[in-house]
């Protein structure tokens, strides 16, 4: 992983008043600002809307009953990172990380001379480390496709992790970017939609940061993190999107929770190779419709018939558009973490390779779901996808395309 040295400690501290200002790709995390979405102290806040993303409203339920103080402020005294995620040049891009704050697990750290000074800063991002226990490794142990190693995988059939949380914090002016929009037309439609409960979206137009009251993202990383960004070692990972009902529950109407296994257990195998396996669940349920909308769909599909030239039809029906998590802001948490070429993407979505691939990341396989793990209910699912384009079926390449793409890419590493 190619990595920057943190700031000098004398580093310059600029505030505009009281306020510090945020200029967004800054190396420097101090010439780029704190984000302050905290409410105890109004004027040192420069963000729209407060950290905890769709917590927040329990927070305030807390305050409201009296259980919470208004004015709590945390104690982060050893909450800092199990394994640090070093800083690598897509830290420095106003372009290339809009969706999060990559300086948000390193608050304590960075930004230390601002806490000294009564800014309540909170961490953005949290990383620690814990064991996995999963019946499927369990299968896949018994079966022979997984033997424990003693480091990644036990004989208790346990898998050691690091874990990652990440709270969404938009760059409004990338994000606009990356949508193809103006960012005063994104910002009129985050007002309009969200019942004006953000005011300053359109008030405040010289605040460009959003802490968003949506879900937020968690990475599992499955061997050494160091490796993530070495072009030497191979990299698997699974984009994961939210489905409460296949991934907790097992409904088999998808292939949700069988592609995750899937995904996990390619990134075992990784990790035992000396390479790492990354996870990456977005909090985006029913392709960011919401569930309510899911079940809506699935019994209007039910009772006119489960069919795969309809399935899509009836998500359009009811919701207006078939898919709206938006992949172009996926690949961020990707180069948060200094991803440059993915080995094996365990997924056939060409949503999320085109989002990929696009943001200057190479992708050497694209790994499918074997037909046998695919529930009986589900192939309904499989052939829509395919149908509308959802997913790309082709050849496995050949172990000597693979090398040759590999090597390419070794000898010329895509870094901006």
């Amino acid at each position: 992983m190619v990595s920057q040295p943190l700031p000098p400690k004398n580093s310059s501290l600029k505030l505009a008043g009281l306020q510090p200002r945020i200029r967004w790709g800054a190396c420097d995390p101090l010439e780029r600002g704190a984000i302050v979405g905290t409410v105890t102290n109004p004027k040192h806040r420069n963000v729209i809307g407060t950290h905890g993303g769709s917590y927040s409203v329990y927070r305030a339920l807390a305050v409201a009953t009296g259980q919470l103080s208004p004015d709590h402020r945390s104690d982060l005294s050893q909450t800092e990172p199990i394994v640090q995620i070093p800083p690598n040049p897509a830290w420095c891009s106003r372009r290339r990380i809009v969706s999060l704050d990559p300086w948000g697990a390193r608050v304590t750290e960075v930004f230390a001379p601002l806490i000294v000074k009564e800014y309540n800063i909170q961490p953005t991002i949290a990383i620690t480390q814990a064991h996995l226990n999963l019946p499927e490794v369990q299968q896949a142990m018994t079966a022979g496709r997984l033997q424990p190693d003693g480091l990644w995988l036990l004989e208790s059939g346990d898998v050691r992790v690091t874990k990652v949380a990440i709270d969404p914090v938009w760059y409004l002016p990338g994000v606009a970017e990356r949508l193809g929009v103006a960012e005063a037309t994104l910002r009129q439609a985050l007002h309009h939609q969200t019942g004006g409960m953000f005011p300053e979206l359109i008030s405040r137009p010289d605040l460009k940061i959003w802490l968003p009251p949506i879900g937020g993202t968690t990475v599992y990383i499955l061997g050494e993190v160091a490796a993530i960004g070495d072009l030497t070692r191979s990299l698997t990972v699974r984009i994961h999107d939210e489905c409460n009902g296949s991934d907790v529950f097992g409904s088999d109407i998808c292939t949700c929770r069988p592609y995750l296994m899937h995904g996990i257990e390619e990134c075992i195998q990784t990790a035992q190779a000396g390479g790492t396996g990354l996870v990456v669940y977005f909090r985006k349920e029913g392709r960011a419709l919401g569930e309510v909308t899911k079940y809506l769909v699935y019994n209007a599909r039910k009772r006119s018939g489960d069919r795969a030239d309809g399935y899509f039809e009836r998500t359009e029906c009811v919701a207006g558009v078939q898919d709206a998590r938006f992949q172009a802001l996926m690949p961020d948490v990707l180069h948060w973490l200094g991803v440059q070429r993915i080995d094996r993407l365990v997924s056939m979505s060409d949503m999320k390779y085109q989002a990929i691939v696009e943001s200057g990341i190479t992708v050497v396989e694209r790994v499918p779901l074997p037909d046998d793990r695919i529930p009986a209910d589900a192939w309904v699912e499989m052939e829509a996808k395919k149908a509308a384009g959802y997913y790309t079926v082709g050849e496995t390449p050949t172990p000597e395309d693979l090398q040759q793409i590999r090597g390419r890419h070794l000898e010329s590493p895509k870094i901006t």
